[in-house]
This record gives C-alpha cells, sequence and structure tokens, in this order.
C-alpha cells in the first residue's frame, strides 16, 4: 500500500467565473462558478482518473478559498499541502465559452495568495511517497517568491526520488518573451517529463521544436519530451525513438483546458506504466472530451470513461452505453 499520494502538483488555483456559453464577456449576464489554474486542473484530472492527487498551493481565507478547496476535494483531490492566507485574495479568473470566436480571458491575480507561494510552504514531508511531481512555468512566473518555490519543488523532489514533469504553458499576459525564457527556460532542463507545444519549445530554446525536443535528451535530464504540435497531433520523444498521435476528430464546444488535461491524461499512463503509444492516445482522448464540454475541467473523464470513448474514437464502437 502507498504510503503517500502518486502525484502531486504545485501551482496557482482560482475562482473561475464562466460566462454562459456562447455569449461575448461584456454581454453576459450569467456566469457559472468553477475552479481553474493549471496544476489544479492536472490534480482534478488524475483523481478522477483513479489516482491520488495532492495539490499544494495558496488560496485566500476568504469565501472564494473555501470554495475552490471544496471543489477540489469534490473531485477527490487532496489539499492537505494547501494553505489559506487570511491577508491575501483568492485570486479570480473570468472568461467566456465559444466554439469558433476568440476567448476574452480575464486574470484578477495581482497580489493573490497563490503570487505569494514560497519555499517555506514545499516541506519534504508533503511530498513524500510520490511518484511524479508536476508543476507549470505559470507558477515561477506569478513571482519572484513563487520562482524560488518551484525550484525548492524540484530540489525536494528529487529528495523523494519523484521525477518532475514541467509543463511550460505559456501565458503572455504574464511576462514578456524575455522574462519567459529567462525565468522557465532553465526549468525545461531539470525536468524529466516535459509537456510542452511547439511554440513553446521554439519560444523557450529556439530553433525547431523536435529539435529542442531531442536537445533537452542530452543536454538536461528529460526522459521523455511529449511535443503538442500546432496541427493538434502530438509526438512523444525519448532516447529509443518516437511516436506520433494524431489528433482526435471532435466537435469543440470551449478549447481551454485542453493542454491539462492533455497532461493528466499522459501522466496517468505513465503512473500505470503504459507505453508511450497508448499513452499519447489516452491523453489525446483525455483532452478531445474536456474541449466537448464548457470550463476546464467539467469533460474530465473517469478511467472507464476514458477508455469507453477511446474505444470509440480510436475503433468505430458504439459510443452509446446500452
Amino acid at each position: 500500500m502507498t504510503n503517500g499520494p502518486e502525484a502531486i502538483t504545485c501551482g496557482e488555483a482560482m475562482l473561475l467565473m464562466l460566462a454562459e456559453p456562447g455569449m461575448p464577456l461584456d454581454h453576459a449576464v450569467s456566469f457559472r462558478r468553477s475552479v481553474a489554474g493549471a496544476e489544479s486542473n492536472v490534480a482534478q484530472g488524475l483523481a478522477r482518473l483513479g489516482h491520488w492527487a495532492r495539490w499544494i498551493g495558496r488560496v485566500g481565507d476568504d469565501p472564494a478559498g473555501e470554495a475552490v478547496l471544496r471543489e477540489l476535494r469534490a473531485d477527490g483531490v487532496d489539499v492537505s499541502g494547501a494553505e489559506m492566507d487570511p491577508e491575501a485574495p483568492t485570486g479570480l479568473l473570468l472568461r467566456d465559452s465559444h466554439a469558433q470566436r476568440a476567448i476574452d480571458v480575464q486574470y484578477y491575480r495581482s497580489g493573490s495568495a497563490a503570487s505569494l507561494l514560497s519555499p517555506d510552504q514545499i516541506r519534504v514531508e508533503t511530498l513524500e511517497g510520490a511518484r511524479v511531481v508536476h508543476v507549470s512555468g505559470i507558477t515561477p512566473m506569478l513571482s519572484e517568491s513563487a520562482a524560488q518555490a518551484t525550484w525548492t519543488l524540484i530540489e525536494r523532489a528529487r529528495q523523494v526520488g519523484a521525477a518532475v514533469s514541467f509543463d511550460p504553458n505559456v501565458r503572455r499576459k504574464l511576462g514578456t518573451d524575455h522574462e519567459w525564457i529567462r525565468t522557465v527556460g532553465p526549468l525545461l532542463r531539470e525536468a524529466d517529463i516535459v509537456i510542452a507545444g511547439e511554440d513553446e519549445l521554439e519560444l523557450l530554446l529556439g530553433g525547431g521544436a523536435e529539435e529542442a525536443a531531442k536537445a533537452l535528451l542530452t543536454i538536461g535530464r528529460a526522459r521523455t519530451v511529449v511535443v503538442k504540435r500546432r496541427d493538434h497531433s502530438a509526438v512523444a520523444i525519448g532516447p529509443n525513438g518516437q511516436c506520433v498521435q494524431a489528433p482526435f476528430d471532435v466537435p469543440v464546444a470551449d478549447p481551454v483546458g485542453a493542454g491539462d488535461a492533455f497532461a493528466a491524461g499522459w501522466l496517468s499512463a505513465w503512473l500505470r506504466g503504459v507505453r508511450a503509444e497508448q499513452a499519447l492516445a489516452e491523453a489525446a482522448c483525455v483532452a478531445a472530451l474536456v474541449v466537448q464540454a464548457p470550463g476546464d475541467t467539467d469533460g474530465l473523464p473517469t478511467a472507464h470513461a476514458r477508455d469507453r470513448a477511446l474505444s470509440a474514437l480510436a475503433q468505430g464502437h458504439d459510443s452509446v452505453d446500452r
């Protein structure tokens, strides 16, 4: 029996106010409350897929913070590593939801509790037992103390023997290209598993994305680099070669959250020792399910739902559960 969570994620979680589907943000009058955050999304995805996942982060000691933690707990996420800040507020994200139109995202995170994450919150005992620790580039871009906490997280992960998974998750509203290159670029070389967009690798490392991915296998610690291509296919590159997964053709209701869902799907497969080809298919399937529903996490499946959907998508089986 495991003596700790299989997976740990560390980063920001915000209260999400999602406008009614199809309505532009400036005209929306009805909003649905949810939770958003790159690392908390991955934790929710892993928990729904049947893994013991712990989220480390900070929320305000306020109604929004209570709502965030309550929703994470409801999905089975272990929030014992979370802290509530009595002085700083929970971050807020407002956005709309469109299938074919550009989505407007407004962040209210300056001075939030999440931005005050510090190395003091990253304790070895919180990470003990974990097989993988996942973090994104958003976290170190929130503040200097959050950047220091990210490096401490990597150091502590090494101490407990956990693999480090890293997704750059570049968000231009958090900094200039130069700031992303300076702050997040070095972290790519510290990860055992890199899950990144083609454009992100080109920005952070220069040159072609797949050449940069192969370089990480030699100059960095990476064992596997998964590149999400612009055409929505994905390639997993490792020391023994590479494999490719074509995108699944599904109707898109809301593309936000697809990257975090993909990461959850890949890490679930990795934790179960699944070969790379199957892991890519599972990751693509989880992402395909998420984009068919509004919100970052509404479409996240259970393991049974993933397997049934993957069978229908890949093999053309009857998609109706009769």
